[in-house]
């Protein structure tokens, strides 16, 4: 009896620990069955496809079409679009326009300092060719002649060696009979053939200050020139209250073609200065060859009696 009653109080406890995990496990299989009962069913499949097309095969085919039939024209292209010239809104005009008075004062001295370079050197490039030629034309012609006076006769009218020539000729004939007979007759010939070799040397030189002038301050005032610009760029810039690129390429480019027509106009006149310095000095030395050759032989002549200073009279020299 004992041991029937303790079979079954074994398997009373045991169910009720078999049925209360069994719920939750029950439960948990209907949970996850719901959402696949609640799940629409699928559309029903459509309907089949029509029957194929008959083989290819069977379709007809079409005539070959002849060889020299003409090919399909292209429809034509659409016309272009007419081009329209765009003004350049950052060019020297925009500059003038725009820029106040000292910017157009700076402008036109820059274009002053320009035009007046290239004058200058193109003249004195002239002169100089023109005095090279009157030197061969001295040498060729000037010391063949029997006296002075045919010598300078056979030079041109506008030579500097026809100059220096009468200059010392009319030295020797009117040195008598003034105040100047108190010098001596060589003095003062060649004091005479001096000035006129450095009159010839200042008209060689005339210019060449300007083109120094030019050469080293024309960078500096086109300098002035970008500078003023940018300020009143950058003050309108601030006013309008914009700083994009559109606002700030336009004047600042504007302002730094000052500095580029100052280089432009600086580096033709320093060039063309050390040039014109180098040609007057080899000029300058053809020129006092020609002056001592030319007082030597008026010196000599006038002591020996063999060179007259006029046609057909003879001076001696005071001294002598």
């Amino acid at each position: 009896m004992l041991r029937r009653l303790s079979y079954s109080t074994l398997v009373i406890p045991s169910l009720a620990v078999l049925l209360s995990t069994a719920a939750p496990i029950v439960a948990f299989a209907q949970d996850a069955a719901a959402p696949a009962a609640l799940a629409p069913a699928p559309a029903p499949a459509p309907d089949a496809a029509p029957p194929a097309a008959a083989p290819a095969a069977e379709a007809p085919t079409p005539p070959p079409a002849p060889a020299d039939a003409p090919a399909p024209s292209e429809p034509p292209a659409a016309h272009a679009a007419p081009s329209v010239a765009v003004e350049n809104p950052y060019g020297l005009g925009a500059l003038w326009g725009n820029g106040d008075i000292v910017a157009r004062t700076v402008l036109v001295i820059l274009v002053v300092m320009s035009l007046g370079t290239w004058y200058i050197m193109i003249t004195k490039f002239l002169e100089q060719a023109k005095l090279f030629a009157a030197n061969r034309d001295a040498v060729k012609h000037f010391w063949t002649k029997p006296s002075l006076q045919d010598g300078a006769s056979s030079l041109k009218a506008s030579s500097p060696f026809r100059y220096i020539a009468d200059t010392g000729i009319v030295a020797a004939e009117h040195h008598e009979g003034t105040m100047q007979e108190s010098i001596d007759l060589t003095d003062w010939t060649s004091s005479q053939i001096h000035r006129a070799v450095d009159s010839v040397q200042s008209d060689l030189q005339s210019g060449l200050a300007f083109l120094g002038t030019v050469g080293s301050t024309s960078p500096f005032v086109g300098l002035f020139g970008t500078v003023w610009g940018i300020y009143h760029a950058l003050t309108a810039i601030g006013i309008a209250g914009q700083a994009s690129i559109d606002k700030v390429a336009g004047p600042v480019g504007e302002s730094l073609i000052m500095t580029a027509i100052g280089l432009g106009t600086a580096v033709p006149a320093v060039l063309g200065y050390n040039l014109l310095v180098r040609r007057n000095k080899t000029a300058m030395e053809r020129i006092r060859n020609f002056a001592a050759d030319l007082q030597s032989i008026m010196i000599g002549g006038f002591r020996h009696g063999t060179v007259r200073p006029g046609k057909g009279s003879s001076t001696p020299v005071q001294g002598a």
